[in-house]
């Protein structure tokens, strides 16, 4: 593998230490801010020092529960600093996952201001609802974020890329056994 990207969203184990909706333990892993990313960050520490110095490590975030007392922004920003002195490269900033009541509006580009924010103290990956290719080269080149990820868009479109390319004006090489299909 070339990168090892962790997932500390979404509800699941890591977010779920990290979360005050779902992190209601007593000992030294809840509690206050500290105490809940001790596990996480022990997590991180172990892969990065299994994990080849000159390969990146990428670490997912929910960064907002989008639930009064839940997990936020501010707290999002103080982990990615404790992720990058522990060596993470980029933070992959989405959000929610943790509770089903979470109340939020999801639109073109919604979460990318969780990534411009966190991008003030690490690199950051911005995702949600990007499917235009003039949507994502200005999160890119307004500084938002320094990577944009599709899924959803890729699974709609998988040959996105060349598309995004095309309507942008960059030439691509399709491979010659696909030619016949973009020829316009």
């Amino acid at each position: 593998f070339d990168v090892v990207e962790l997932h500390a969203a979404h509800g699941y184990l890591l977010h779920s230490f990290l979360s005050p909706l779902s992190n209601q333990r007593q000992d030294h892993y809840g509690g206050e801010l500290a105490n809940r990313m001790r596990f996480p960050l022990e997590v991180v520490e172990a892969v990065r020092g299994a994990w080849p110095d000159d390969k990146p490590l990428l670490v997912r975030i929910s960064a907002s529960d989008w639930v009064e007392g839940g997990w936020d922004l501010e707290q999002s920003v103080a982990f990615a600093r404790e992720l990058k002195e522990r060596g993470v490269d980029l933070v992959d900033c989405s959000s929610g996952g943790a509770v089903p009541e979470a109340k939020y509006s999801p639109g073109p580009g919604y979460q990318v201001p969780f990534a411009a924010r966190i991008r003030q103290v690490v690199p950051t990956a911005a995702v949600g609802e990007i499917t235009d290719p003039q949507q994502a080269e200005t999160i890119l080149r307004t500084g938002q974020a320094d990577l944009v990820l599709l899924a959803r868009e890729m699974l709609r479109d998988p040959y996105w890329p060349i598309h995004a390319a095309q309507s942008l004006g960059v030439k691509v090489e399709v491979p010659v056994q696909y030619e016949r299909a973009f020829r316009f």
